[in-house]
């Protein structure tokens, strides 16, 4: 009870110096709940739709996708023909059956040619208007489309595009262009993630989707009162015999689940991983603040252990302070967390994923783990300088207002970190040098993890040098206040180290990224500079399939010298040593393909691959199955034939685009792929004739005007598109690891400040011997100043160092080029000097306030 009694007074008497460790534990819990509530809340939503919009059992085609969804490349769904629903009628236990037709390979563009997909990356969905959709919509304006002139479309999307009653759509498919104006607006009664839904009537839907009447997509089968999903799937199994695929609601609902689920468990480990790091920083900060106030409180600890309290009392006194301190930011953290949520929700709100505040979920496990993870990591935090506040000798510490410094564990740190820091780089060195790139990131990683306990362990002794260095470039221009912050950086080195370091972790990261994203860009530039001969590139950016409508547009435009269409036909392929390859593919396109992408070749020439019956192999592929030039491969492909095909070209496995592609010609695709099997191209290249590139591109994006889904791209664009994809998702990064670089620098702020209640006397008596205010806070700040490009300069180091490991194991997937981001690096080296200084207007403030006389009685 003692203890607990003496804890809890010195926790309350300063809590001031807590309350920014008391911040940095709540930012990350906060975090780490606000993720898993928020992926916990998407979760739920999509349990909800899917299990509202799923009929008891549902009957689709044999090759329809688990999800029902239309993922064919012809651009046309998978369908049952009609007489599909009398059969399924039949059977018992059923009490009706609804045929209906949807795809989700349709664009959809107002009167102006302006697209009403989503932004979100969500799908857009045409179908017919039936029973199951009415269970979960309610038709609020307007009425149900009747005949093909009218379309019906979902609330949230005519509110987003201000769409009313009479306007023009148009839905672009595989079969063409159908227009029709909006007869009715539903809403939905459940939650919508964002979804872009447009019904039209059955006949039109089957006609504009299809291209014929008599057939449908999905049948909607509804059980009888006392049946089961299961009885009835079994029931409708046998009525049907084989060929078709039945699922029961829950099948359904749990497939187009594991969907969302992959996608979510990608973002939810992310955006956890990144709230590790900040744990991790928040570390250095929990463990500089504890270190302080033990050394502060050396004579209160001393006094303790002079009237008897033992060492474990003083240090169980410690921990007990750092378990209020993470119980309090866990708590808070855990509030904060739900909020984040909250934010989170509106935030998708505004991109067109709809979240409702309705299905929040917030699971017992989230608090529990946030609560746990905040605790255990404040305690074991300030395990170490309570273990410190308990060795300390009532005699020396009563003698001596601080801790006294011990030489030979500085010395045993020293040579713990060159071991840590030497092992990995020999790790890096290893990653470097290797020809396996799995085996060399089982390198990397264990380099990074290595040179990253070692940069920390070492850290005051880096700091000794580098802060003198640093001081002779950024202090000794401002004279005697420049040298007095360059002394009380080095004063305590182990202080400056950590501090140093929790900025070191954030910026590390920062650096390796840029490096990795710039050489990743400057490589794919490289190759295209090297291997693309076509002028432009017409493609979907969502990856849909190009309509036989708009490549003839592309092929009809002027100023063009050859138009090469290309697509992706799947395949299974039979090789001379007599394994099957599934799911694999064939890239076919036009002969002139070989000039629009100058592949290089191990043996053969690529242009031979187009020539009939012929393919071509990569050079892995080939040597991993003993195929050679003249080799035969069993390629069976859409519809069930079987081709054999002449290996005419075996391709090198350097480079970046198309890597380990096979190709063929179209014409081979033809003669074995049934017409209504073959896929749509992909992806269309034009090159324009000589000296007409300018008047060809222009004409070129007037022709694809009335398709808007496609972007038509020349060599300039698309590297800058290529670019603006990397930079997007290093943003992101950035943006998630700013939590990181927050913690750190309020790190810095709680070391100055802490370090200007430590100084309070020596502040009074400089101030007493003629020290301004002015010139005390801009000690205070240079101090700062110094600290934060410490941590920059190892940071920036240490994150150099691991990015272009990381690109030597590139290299060996085709991206050569190594290319250091030098204006993102001394931008951020710069931006480290102002992080210095913001950090340390408080802590200056408040030191420019003191009382002299006061200060200076201060024991």
């Amino acid at each position: 009870m003692t203890v607990l009694k003496t804890s809890m007074r010195n926790f309350f008497a300063h809590k001031g110096r807590m309350a920014l460790s008391a911040i940095a534990v709540l930012l990350s819990v906060a975090f780490v709940c606000g993720t898993l509530v928020f992926t916990d809340t998407m979760n739920t939503t999509f349990d909800k739709l899917f299990q509202a919009t799923s009929s008891d059992v549902t009957v689709s085609a044999k090759d329809a996708s688990d999800t029902g969804e239309t993922v064919s490349g012809t651009g046309r769904p998978p369908v049952l023909p009609a007489s599909v629903v009398g059969e399924i009628r039949e059977a018992q236990g059923v009490r009706s059956a609804e045929g209906t037709v949807f795809s989700t390979q349709v664009t959809v563009v107002d009167a102006d040619k302006e697209g009403l997909s989503p932004t979100s990356g969500a799908p857009t969905i045409v179908g017919n208007w039936n029973g199951n959709d009415a269970r979960t919509m309610k038709v609020t304006t307007g009425a149900a489309p009747h005949g093909s002139g009218q379309i019906m479309v979902d609330a949230d999307t005519a509110k987003k595009h201000h769409l009313r009653l009479g306007d023009d759509i148009g839905l672009i498919t595989a079969l063409g262009t159908h227009h029709a104006r909006v007869s009715g607006i539903a809403t939905f009664t459940v939650t919508n993630p964002g979804a872009a839904i447009f019904y039209l009537d059955t006949k039109t839907a089957q006609q504009t989707l299809v291209g014929r009447t008599g057939v449908y997509t999905n049948v909607n089968v509804t059980a009888a009162k006392g049946v089961s999903d299961a009885r009835l799937k079994k029931n409708v199994t046998a009525a049907l015999g084989g060929g078709y695929k039945v699922q029961t609601a829950k099948e359904v609902a749990d497939a187009n689940q594991k969907d969302v689920e992959s996608l979510l468990d990608v973002m939810k480990y992310a955006m956890l991983g990144f709230a590790g790091i900040a744990f991790l920083v928040g570390i250095f900060l929990i463990v500089n603040t504890f270190s302080m106030l033990v050394a502060q409180r050396t004579r209160e600890i001393g006094l303790m252990r002079a009237i008897g309290s033992s060492r474990g009392q003083v240090n169980r006194s410690v921990l007990v302070e750092a378990l209020l301190l993470g119980v309090l930011g866990s708590v808070l953290g855990v509030g904060a967390g739900i909020g984040i949520a909250v934010g989170l929700m509106k935030l998708m709100g505004q991109i067109g994923m709809h979240l409702s505040t309705d299905d929040l979920t917030v699971a017992w496990t989230t608090p529990a783990l946030g609560l746990l993870l905040g605790v255990v990591v404040t305690v074991l935090a300030a395990y170490l300088p309570a273990r410190r506040a308990g060795k300390v000798s009532p005699m020396a510490a009563l003698r001596d207002a601080g801790a006294p410094a011990d030489a030979r564990s500085g010395a045993v740190r020293a040579l713990i970190g060159l071991v840590l820091t030497g092992a990995g780089a020999a790790s890096l060195y290893a990653a470097a040098t290797t020809d396996q790139a799995k085996t060399g990131s089982g390198w990397l990683g264990v380099g990074i993890v290595l040179t990253l306990l070692g940069f920390v362990v070492i850290g005051p002794v880096l700091a000794a040098g580098l802060v003198r260095v640093l001081g002779v470039i950024v202090l000794r221009v401002f004279g005697p206040v420049g040298r007095m912050a360059e002394r009380n950086a080095l004063r305590n080195p182990r202080r400056t180290g950590a501090t140093g370091a929790a900025l070191m972790i954030g910026l590390a990261l920062v650096a390796c990224l840029s490096v990795v994203g710039s050489s990743m860009v400057a490589s794919a530039t490289d190759q295209l500079d090297k291997s693309v001969g076509t002028d432009f590139i017409v493609r979907n950016d969502r990856g849909e399939t190009i309509t036989p409508q708009a490549v003839q547009a592309v092929k009809d435009t002027a100023d063009l010298k050859r138009v090469t269409e290309y697509k992706v036909v799947p395949a299974a392929l039979t090789t001379p040593d007599g394994k099957v390859s599934k799911k694999k593919a064939i890239n076919a396109a036009d002969p002139t393909y070989a000039q629009d992408l100058r592949t290089e070749t191990v043996s053969g020439t690529l242009a031979d691959a187009y020539r009939a019956d012929s393919m071509s192999v990569p050079e892995g592929f080939a040597r991993d199955h003993g195929i050679k030039l003249g080799s035969r491969v069993g390629v069976t492909l859409p519809g069930g034939r079987t081709a054999e095909l002449t290996v005419r070209a075996i391709t090198s496995d350097d480079g970046v685009i198309d890597t380990g592609a096979m190709y063929a010609s179209i014409a081979t695709m033809k003669r074995y792929v049934p017409a209504d099997r073959m896929p749509l191209d992909l992806l269309v290249f034009a090159s324009a004739k000589d000296g007409r590139q300018a008047a060809a591109y222009k004409a070129l994006k007037a022709a694809l005007h009335d398709y808007p889904q496609y972007t038509v791209r020349d060599q300039t664009d698309y590297k800058k598109a290529l670019k603006d994809q990397i930079g997007q998702l290093l943003n992101l990064i950035y943006g998630l690891l700013a939590l990181a670089i927050i913690v750190a620098v309020l790190g810095v702020v709680n070391t100055l400040a802490l370090s200007v209640v430590e100084r309070t006397r020596e502040i009074g008596l400089m101030r007493a011997i003629g020290l301004s205010r002015r010139q005390l806070r801009r000690m205070i700040r240079l101090e700062s100043v110094v600290i934060a490009l410490f941590g920059a300069l190892l940071g920036l180091g240490l994150g150099m160092g691991w990015g272009t490991t990381a690109q030597q194991l590139l290299a060996l997937e085709g991206f050569n080029v190594l290319d250091i981001p030098w204006p993102t690096i001394i931008t951020v080296f710069v931006a480290s000097a102002f992080v210095g200084l913001l950090a340390a207007l408080i802590p200056a403030f408040r030191a420019g306030r003191m009382n002299v006389l006061n200060a200076i009685a201060t024991d």
